[in-house]
């Protein structure tokens, strides 16, 4: 029996957006798509829904895919593609599998021989690299640093380290409401001159993507406070 097809579906980063990010790629596979594998089923119909597809949202099967989804359960989740059904995977907000748990699913298709179909679409991660200024040859996606102040302080000089090490950019993000403690322990621990770039609602109509020295956001503080920010940290040379 021929295999079904895991597209990977981008998201908004920002409310009121999808007509302005959402390709026509991603409008024509979802009426296409009966299964989907979601982060949050009320997300997920909200974001089909306001597409305006002329989908029959009550029609369509949702299951979650979070950090809780153990290894037993992605077998089961999968089981329509092995029928020849294809599935939509979809992120909270912006590309599935990156700092996203889809990348389970993704690894088992690969496994399994299905064939995965990423699609176009926002990236919070690619977004603020484009708009850092810094180098887009050689970077790394760190995704959350630990919670935990001292280890995130001990883990931000060592992103320093290695950046002015390697030339390299680092990237980095933090939950909405720990950002301006993120900020605050940037700004504590590293060298003045390193630059750092703050990329806060991307996307959105208020989106802000300021690149400037740790000796400079000293004196300008963002506000950064339950909005979604990604930091870029570059030590090498401009």
């Amino acid at each position: 029996m021929q295999k079904g097809t895991l597209f990977l579906i981008p998201t908004v980063l920002a409310d009121d957006t999808a007509h302005l990010v959402i390709s026509p790629q991603i409008k024509g596979t979802i009426p296409n798509l009966e299964f989907f594998l979601v982060e949050n089923i009320r997300t997920a119909r909200r974001f089909i829904s306001s597409l305006r597809l002329g989908v029959n949202i009550d029609g369509l099967k949702f299951d979650v895919l979070d950090k809780s989804t153990s290894t037993k359960e992605i077998e089961s989740l999968m089981e329509p593609l092995l029928t020849g059904k294809d599935i939509g995977l979809m992120s909270e907000a912006g590309c599935p599998g990156i700092a996203d748990p889809g990348s389970l699913a993704v690894a088992y298709a690969h496994r399994k021989g299905i064939r995965v179909c990423p699609l176009s679409g926002p990236s919070s991660m690619f977004l603020a690299l484009m708009g850092s200024g810094f180098n887009g040859q050689s970077f790394a996606f760190h995704g959350y640093l630990p919670i935990q102040k001292k280890d995130r302080m001990q883990a931000l000089k060592a992103l320093e380290a290695e950046s002015r090490k390697l030339n390299r950019t680092q990237i980095f993000m933090e939950t909405p409401f720990r950002n301006m403690q993120l900020f605050e322990d940037c700004i504590e621990s590293l060298h003045p001159d390193i630059l750092l770039c703050v990329a806060r609602n991307l996307t959105a109509s208020d989106e802000s993507i300021l690149t400037k020295p740790i000796s400079l956001w000293k004196k300008e503080k963002p506000e950064l406070h339950k909005v979604p920010a990604v930091f870029v940290l570059y030590a090498g040379q401009v």
